[in-house]
């Protein structure tokens, strides 16, 4: 028996399977190894170490100013928790953006250091000629188009992608192009419901994970953060399903340490040596 036990490591191959069969794909974001352990036992079929962490672990206001070596430490630490699930690293801003070459050193760089099994690149269109050198290297690429968090100053801020022809054609032929250098899967970001799904069924052997983009791709990511209430107040998108809500917990926890340590009560004789 493999460590892995009867449950077999998710590979890309995973991704292109259940495409092809109808099979959804369920992915999360991770950042640690505890995280990543629990989120591997429960079942999903990929963890994401996504540039995020710049926003719900460093407090950044955008994922802009995280750098390579932080993505990496992060990477490490969520392959040292996973058994099965397919690790997926991000490249973070101007990692990958400046030319071919760096593209591809940093991507190696999360699989040699980081332990990564593949990278998440984004861009359509302009970015299909470093996608290609990159996986032409050996290196498996999801791609990322729709609202791109590393161009948000372009955008405007976080805009609805999709709803023009201009944009959907975009879309489209970048979402073609990205399969046709060997994608395995494409991320689909704040995209209109029709046009999400119109990429979705034209594509063959790339499977969309949506993020706000509809219920018809061909799986789902949430940032585990946001899934479970661990963010800004002000936060609440619209595709956003929260499904705990745990700063509560939290603070009721700490309260209950503090009463206990202020009035004497912890640790007790049991809890001493």
């Amino acid at each position: 028996m493999s460590k892995f036990g009867n449950k077999k490591k998710n590979t890309i191959q995973t991704f292109i399977k259940k495409k092809a069969k109808g099979e959804k794909i369920v992915v999360l974001t991770a950042y640690d190894a505890f995280m990543a352990s629990l989120l591997d036992r429960a079942g999903v079929d990929s963890l994401l170490v996504g540039d995020s962490a710049s926003n719900v672990l460093h407090g950044h206001k955008s994922t802009l100013p995280i750098t390579m070596d932080i993505m990496v430490a992060h990477t490490a630490a969520v392959a040292r928790g996973t058994e099965h699930a397919l690790i997926i690293a991000d490249m973070p801003f101007l990692s990958f953006q400046p030319s071919i070459e760096t593209a591809i050193l940093n991507a190696g760089r999360f699989l040699k250091e980081g332990g990564a099994e593949a990278v998440k690149i984004e861009g359509g269109l302009e970015m299909v000629s470093t996608v290609k050198r990159v996986i032409e290297c050996g290196i498996p690429v999801m791609g990322h188009i729709g609202l791109t968090p590393q161009s948000i100053h372009r955008f405007g801020g976080p805009k609805v992608q999709g709803r023009k022809d201009k944009s959907q054609t975009y879309l489209k032929e970048s979402a073609l192009a990205l399969e046709e250098v060997g994608c395995f899967s494409c991320v689909l970001e704040l995209m209109e419901t029709e046009t999400a799904a119109a990429i979705t069924s034209s594509l063959k052997t790339m499977a969309t994970i949506g993020i706000g983009a509809g219920p018809n791709c061909d799986g789902q990511v949430l940032v585990i953060n946001d899934m479970l209430g661990l963010m800004d107040e002000g936060f609440r998108p619209k595709f956003l399903r929260q499904y705990a809500d745990l700063p509560p917990v939290i603070t009721e926890a700490v309260k209950a340490f503090i009463a206990d340590v202020t009035s004497g009560q912890y640790p007790s004789e049991d809890e001493s040596y």
